[in-house]
């Protein structure tokens, strides 16, 4: 179902609004916001009544945009090890070139939040944790088909989340990070061992060639003697 034009109208001012105020600083008045964005004081607050409220806005939109594109990647592989290697280079792809804006973004509401600081937090806690828990679990679920490697499943879902976070603040205070390498180093160290063939692949020996039946030796006669 088609979202109403007043929420698209929304998020399109969230939108501009957070470019204006990446640019010009978070201690930009409402009223030169307002007019930055060719609206009126009151329809600006009327939309948002405070900056954190504009900011939560535009940070939910991205992450509910990243959240489809990463799910979308890791949904074309089966095996667990394979699904958190997609998540991990499919989130770095999204925000590609412009990870300055989801930093900026989660920045800017600690800044801005006060009261309301936690009540975000605990939203973007619940998005992922649902994703977090599944990731986990299909880990186990491998573990006990014998296609993952015994492990953590817990923390190497944590561990893979931490490298997603962490390249990203690395790619913001270096761009340039080339992340590639860093994938591949940690699919052959990390994730790779632990990823199992099927046990029954495993476990199967090679049939064994039949012999040809053996030929009953031929019965001896007795030569006659001349007595």
């Amino acid at each position: 179902m088609p979202r109403a034009p007043d929420h698209e109208k929304r998020l399109d001012l969230a939108r501009r609004a957070v470019a204006v105020l990446e640019r010009e600083g978070l201690g930009l008045s409402t009223e030169r916001l307002a007019a930055a964005l060719g609206v009126k004081r009151p329809t600006l607050l009327y939309h948002f009544p405070t900056v954190s409220h504009l900011v939560e806005a535009a940070l939910v939109e991205l992450l509910s945009q990243q959240a489809a594109y990463v799910i979308a990647e890791i949904e074309r592989h089966a095996h667990p090890i394979d699904r958190l290697y997609a998540q991990l280079r499919a989130v770095h792809a999204f925000h590609e070139g412009r990870e300055a804006r989801l930093v900026f973004l989660t920045q800017a509401i600690a800044a801005s939040g006060g009261a309301r600081v936690p009540e975000i937090l605990a939203r973007g806690t619940q998005v992922f944790e649902a994703f977090r828990r599944a990731a986990a679990d299909r880990v186990r679920e491998g573990i006990r088909a014998g296609i993952v490697a015994p492990c953590d499943a817990d923390a190497l879902v944590v561990t893979v989340r931490a490298l997603v976070d962490g390249l990203m603040i690395h790619r913001v205070t270096d761009p340039t990070l080339a992340l590639p390498p860093v994938h591949a180093f940690v699919w052959e160290r990390l994730l790779a061992p632990l990823k199992l063939e099927p046990r029954a692949a495993v476990t199967a020996k090679p049939t064994p060639t039949p012999k040809p039946p053996s030929r009953a030796p031929r019965a001896r006669t007795k030569q006659s003697t001349k007595s």
